[in-house]
C-alpha cells in the first residue's frame, strides 16, 4: 500500500512540473488556451491516476517476464523467415526495394511537391522508416494470439507479453533502417547532431502507440477474423497515403486541411523522425509542443483502451482458438 501511495504521489507531482512547464512554453497563446490545454492534461491525469495500477499492470509484467519476451521476440524473427534461401535477408530487402520504387515514381514520374532543400530521396526514406516499423508491428501484434495458439491455450503461459514480442521482433528491423537513415543521411550532407538523439523519444512514441493498438486489435481478431483485411486495407494501405511520406504536407494543404491530417498520430512519428535528421526541431519547441499533448493523449486513451479489452476478452481466448 506505501508502495502505491508513493507512486500516486510521484504521479501527482510530475503532473504538477507539466503544468507549469506547458503553462511556461505556451505562453504567447493567451491565458484562455493556456487553461484550456492545461485542463485536459488535468482530465487525461486523472483518467490515468484512476486507471493507473491496471495500465501498468502489462508493463510490470512485460518487465517481469523480459528475458522470455526477448527470446521469443528473437525467435519470432529468425523464424519468419525460416526456410527460404536468404533467411531474414528479405526483412531488409523489401523495404529497401519499396523505397527504391517509391522514389523512382515520386522522383522521375511524378512531382511530389516541394520538399524544401533536402533530397527527395532523403525525404522519403527518414518519413517511410517509421510508416515500415508501423505497419509490420501491427500486422504482427494483431496476429499475436492466433500465431501462438500453442501458447495461448497453455494455462502457465503468460499471454500478455505475447503483442510485445511481436512488437520487439519488427523493432529488430526497425534499428537498422534508423541506422541505413543515419548514414544516409551523413553522406548527403546532412550529418547526426544533438537532434538525432530524439530519434529514441520518437521510437518509444511508436512502440507505445502500436503496442496499445496491437492489444487492442490482438483481442478482437480472435473473435473476428476479418478484422485482419480491414486492418491491412483501410488502415495499412490507404493509411500510408493520408499520411505525408512521399509528398509534402506542408506545401501542398491549406492550413484548415492540414489541421485535419495531423489528427493522424503516426504524421507525428513521421514529422518527428524528419525534425530530428532534418528540419532540427525539438518535439517541445513552439506549436509541436501542442502536437505533442495531443499525441500523448490519443496514445494513452488507445492503450488504456487496449489493455482493458484485452484482459477482459483473455479468459475466452483459449476456448476460441
Amino acid at each position: 500500500m506505501k508502495k502505491k501511495k508513493i507512486l500516486r504521489i510521484l504521479f501527482v507531482l510530475l503532473v504538477v512540473i507539466v503544468n507549469l512547464i506547458v503553462f511556461w512554453k505556451i505562453g504567447y497563446l493567451g491565458l484562455k488556451k493556456q487553461i484550456v490545454i492545461c485542463g485536459i492534461i488535468d482530465v487525461i491525469a486523472v483518467y490515468v491516476l484512476r486507471h493507473f495500477f491496471s495500465l501498468i499492470d502489462i508493463p510490470v509484467e512485460i518487465y517481469q517476464n523480459r528475458r522470455l519476451a526477448f527470446s521469443l521476440a528473437k525467435n519470432d524473427f529468425k523464424t519468419k523467415y525460416a526456410g527460404s534461401y536468404l533467411g531474414m535477408v528479405w526483412a531488409f530487402i523489401q523495404p529497401i526495394v519499396t523505397i527504391a520504387v517509391y522514389w523512382f515514381v515520386f522522383s522521375v514520374g511524378f512531382r511530389a511537391g516541394d520538399v524544401g532543400d533536402y533530397p527527395y530521396v532523403l525525404f522519403i526514406v527518414v518519413g517511410i522508416i517509421p510508416w515500415f516499423f508501423f505497419s509490420d508491428a501491427l500486422n504482427g501484434g494483431t496476429n499475436a494470439m492466433t500465431d501462438y495458439n500453442y501458447l495461448v491455450k497453455k494455462v502457465v503461459f503468460n499471454i500478455d507479453i505475447l503483442p510485445f514480442v511481436k512488437v520487439v521482433s519488427a523493432l529488430f528491423v526497425h534499428c537498422f533502417f534508423i541506422v541505413f537513415a543515419l548514414i544516409l543521411s551523413t553522406c548527403m550532407g546532412y550529418p547526426p547532431s544533438i537532434y538525432t538523439l530524439q530519434l529514441l523519444y520518437y521510437v518509444v512514441c511508436s512502440v507505445v502507440f502500436v503496442l496499445g493498438l496491437s492489444y487492442l486489435t490482438s483481442a478482437i481478431v480472435v473473435f473476428f477474423r476479418d478484422l485482419g483485411q480491414f486492418i491491412n486495407i483501410f488502415i495499412l494501405q490507404v493509411g500510408v497515403w493520408l499520411t505525408p511520406i512521399m509528398w509534402n504536407a506542408d506545401s501542398m494543404l491549406s492550413p484548415d486541411v492540414h489541421k485535419f491530417f495531423k489528427l493522424n498520430p503516426m504524421y507525428y512519428i513521421v514529422s518527428g523522425f524528419r525534425d530530428s535528421v532534418l528540419v532540427h526541431h525539438w518535439f517541445f519547441q513552439g506549436g509541436t509542443l501542442l502536437w505533442t499533448i495531443y499525441f500523448w493523449t490519443v496514445t494513452l486513451l488507445v492503450f488504456g483502451l487496449g489493455v482493458k479489452i484485452f484482459r477482459r476478452l483473455k479468459i475466452h481466448f483459449a476456448d476460441v482458438l
